[in-house]
């Protein structure tokens, strides 16, 4: 079967070409049956090597919630860069492929206990914080641990905001960072995160800004930090063109160079922008049909088994086996649930019954929230 994708320049400008075409030429080659998940491998080093390349010190821990398929990881850690990780189910298969306790931080600020016996066991030294509990907790099965504060900063123009969860204003941090030295931790820096798919390049500065009164601060309390971890955040292309990673490499590294001590080492927590456009969902019409003013196309990968941040509000890109012609759509998942609907008023060419559906984008924080819910499986994940 040959399978004729309708592919044009706006599908070639949120994923690479070669991404796309690998994909076409796996499906021609095989007969797996969809859903499944393609990781383009080349692309997954392109963004590795990318990423941090423009600022001084520099030091990348992939994060590992983005896409944890033990494939993937395998493919990062034959990179050497870093892993930063929330649980004891990451930790593990890390563990598992050989990852040296050296190269995993943990920026969860709330961590379980048994995800902490098992960091001490490994011999994880580095962790995050925002609270007195969390202090208390690391004294008990971590004494003398490293720590860094997690500080509340801006979110705005970030798709996926992570302000309210976590992270303390300054005056808190201070504080927190005082008591963590009086409790025996070993307070060496600061934290943030401007937002997942933050597609506004000030909220570094905003956040940098907040970071060096916090820094001036605690020297001044007699603490001296060495370490930045700016978080994630760096963005992707799912619909529209983003800022790239040079430009906010660029802009990062001249804010810290001009507010911060020459030799601070600068940690940097990236997942969707290693994974996300290196993915592409492979997926099937299942059904079609009409619902009063609305078509409705059912694909088989829906919210529950692979596109869950759509519920949040991230849209993608896709590339359809059909007609020519374009029909504004509603696509929804397979399962007998009314709350699994990918995106409203999508406009596609029409596909038949059985035609692939390509998802564009769709490497990161699809197939590490799926779950079999319904009966449905989780899409394996294939690298190519």
């Amino acid at each position: 079967m040959k399978h004729r994708f309708r592919i044009d320049k706006s599908h070639t400008k949120i994923t690479a070409k070669s991404t796309i075409q690998k994909t076409i030429e796996f499906i021609r080659s095989s007969d797996i049956e969809p859903p499944y998940l393609l990781m383009d491998k080349a692309k997954v080093r392109q963004k590795v090597h990318a990423i941090g390349r423009h600022i001084r010190h520099a030091e990348v821990f992939y994060a590992v919630k983005a896409n944890p398929d033990i494939e993937v990881l395998k493919l990062i850690n034959s990179l050497g860069i870093g892993f930063e990780i929330a649980s004891e189910g990451e930790l593990n298969i890390l563990s598992s492929i050989g990852v040296s306790s050296t190269r995993i931080i943990t920026s969860n600020p709330i961590k379980s206990f048994r995800f902490l016996r098992l960091a001490a066991e490994a011999g994880i030294k580095y962790f995050s914080f925002d609270s007195e509990a969390e202090i208390l907790k690391l004294r008990e099965f971590i004494p003398g641990a490293h720590v860094y504060i997690r500080l509340s900063v801006p979110n705005e123009g970030s798709e996926w905001p992570l302000s309210k969860k976590f992270a303390v204003e300054v005056d808190v941090a201070e504080e927190l960072l005082v008591l963590a030295k009086k409790k025996g931790l070993n307070p060496v820096g600061i934290t943030f995160h401007v937002g997942s798919q933050c597609t506004n390049i000030y909220n570094w500065n905003s956040a940098l800004n907040k970071a060096k009164d916090l820094w001036d601060r605690v020297e001044k309390a007699g603490i001296k930090l060495s370490l930045l971890n700016i978080g994630g955040g760096y963005p992707i292309r799912y619909t529209k063109d983003v800022v790239g990673i040079s430009a906010i490499d660029k802009n990062i590294h001249r804010l810290i160079y001009e507010k911060f001590p020459k030799k601070i080492r600068v940690l940097i927590e990236p997942g969707r922008a290693v994974v996300g456009d290196a993915g592409i969902f492979v997926t099937r019409v299942i059904g079609k049909a009409a619902r009063g003013d609305e078509q409705w196309l059912i694909l088989d990968v829906g919210v529950f088994n692979g596109l869950m941040e759509s519920v949040g509000g991230i849209k993608y890109s896709y590339i359809v086996e059909g007609s020519r012609e374009a029909k504004k759509w509603t696509l929804a998942g397979p399962s007998c649930d009314s709350f699994d609907v990918i995106e409203k008023d999508v406009m596609l060419p029409e596909p038949a019954v059985g035609s692939y559906v390509l998802i564009l984008s769709s490497g990161a924080y699809t197939i590490s929230y799926a779950s079999e819910f319904n009966g449905f499986s989780i899409p394996k994940t294939i690298l190519i």
